[in-house]
């Protein structure tokens, strides 16, 4: 796999000429659909492959994985165009293997609401371990405020992927409520009663495995939420289910602020099987234009959770979406529109835009100026940023990563995570 970025004159038609590959590959590759138009500055992603297969009446695809000894999950992700299914025709050529070594195997997790696409869930389950519907919420006397998830679960585990019940404290108002935390940890009886119910939950619904995003715990708490997270895996782990808890990106034990103070890393590291580093939101809707997940900032987190948590315990967290914020910035006023990497190529192009790279923050960036004259400032996600961010991985020793989140359609990311790593069974 190589990262093309795009120059002046270059069509998509001359790149894959140049590099000798298919056009409908790099097309579907990055998510391209005719006429092909591209901006200045562009990041594509080109994949060679090594070794196909032309299909043959009667052909099924897991013969075709059996005969290769390659997994039928792997040649889903080896070729996006059959969407996660199993459909495929005689004559038809599909990729067996690409060229160039990977760089090991990765745990894979993705969050998403209940509403997502089924065509859009189906492509993405062969890229993950573990699918995690958001949310369950939680009610003052212990119970639980389910999501429609049973579609989720259901295309999980026919996909191989293994779904987990996602529990935080958020409200109908989408708030995380740290008076609804504490009311958690410390009445025993509804804690008790949040266990039983999870417990029957998990059995019904088919989970395999524990989610938990606690945020801002009120910090003479942390104790608290540490021993309940422990609490809680000393139940389910005999089970065989994993809990993984949320951790906010703090780079020191001392962090102040309401959404550090409450995240006691080592209590917390020693209390569940993975840890999920929110390693975003640096740029977020009401703050200055800046990159959602400057790099030099998430190395700073994964740097000091390491001195807390064992590196095989960690998992690295990704945004899948950009802001687009209106200039000039006037704090407490402006409010940035979250994007798709999608949806910020085709406004580069729409404005003639050219795209920009930051070698400090590792991600792209953008300028344009709107039909009513409004300036604007874009940054997002794209394949060099991605590549940046799963670099991390074999640097740190990690264990994975965790998408924030599926919602948005960004075929670059899976190319990149395929073509870099192979992904771990549940």
């Amino acid at each position: 796999m190589v990262i093309h970025v795009v120059a002046p004159g270059d069509t998509l038609f001359s790149i894959a000429q140049s590099y000798g590959v298919p056009l409908s590959l790099l097309a579907i590759d990055n998510g391209f659909s005719a006429p092909y138009r591209l901006a200045v500055g562009q990041a594509l992603v080109v994949q060679f492959p090594r070794l196909t297969h032309t299909v043959r009446p009667g052909e099924t695809l897991s013969a075709i994985a059996a005969r290769y000894d390659i997994s039928l999950r792997q040649l889903l992700r080896n070729n996006p165009v059959l969407g996660g299914g199993s459909l495929i025709y005689p004559g038809q050529t599909l990729i067996i293997a690409f060229q160039g070594e990977k760089l090991g195997a990765l745990t894979v997790n993705g969050y998403a609401y209940p509403f997502i696409g089924q065509s859009e869930l189906q492509a993405l389950l062969p890229y993950l371990t573990y699918l995690t519907p958001f949310t369950y919420g939680i009610t003052p006397q212990g119970g639980l405020i389910p999501p429609d998830d049973s579609r989720l679960i259901s295309m999980a585990l026919q996909s191989g992927t293994a779904p987990l019940l996602h529990l935080s404290t958020l409200t109908e108002e989408g708030s995380f409520s740290n008076e609804l935390a504490s009311l958690v940890l410390n009445d025993m009886a509804v804690q008790d009663a949040l266990i039983d119910n999870l417990e029957r939950t998990v059995l019904e619904q088919g989970y395999r495995g524990l989610d938990v995003d606690f945020e801002f715990v009120f910090p003479q708490e942390a104790g608290a939420y540490a021993d309940f997270l422990g609490r809680l895996s000393a139940h389910f782990n005999p089970m065989g289910y994993p809990v993984i808890a949320a951790l906010a990106p703090k780079t020191s034990a001392d962090q102040k602020g309401l959404l550090y103070e409450g995240h006691k890393y080592r209590a917390i590291g020693e209390a569940v099987n993975r840890a999920f580093l929110m390693t975003y939101e640096w740029g977020y809707t009401y703050g200055p234009p800046m990159a959602v997940a400057p790099l030099p900032n998430v190395r700073q987190v994964v740097e000091y959770a390491l001195t807390e948590i064992p590196a095989e315990k960690l998992w690295l967290g990704i945004p899948n979406y950009g802001y687009n914020w209106t200039l000039p910035f006037v704090q407490g006023e402006s409010r940035a529109q979250s994007l798709s990497s999608q949806e910020a190529v085709s406004l580069a192009i729409r404005y003639g835009a050219e795209i920009q790279y930051s070698t400090q923050a590792q991600s792209p960036f953008f300028y344009y100026t709107d039909e009513n004259g409004a300036a604007h400032e874009v940054w997002f996600e794209d394949a060099r940023s991605i590549r940046a961010k799963l670099a991390l991985v074999p640097r740190y020793g990690l264990s994975g990563v965790g998408y924030w989140n599926l919602m948005r359609s960004f075929p670059q990311n899976w190319r990149v995570l395929n073509a870099l790593y192979d992904i771990l069974d549940p």
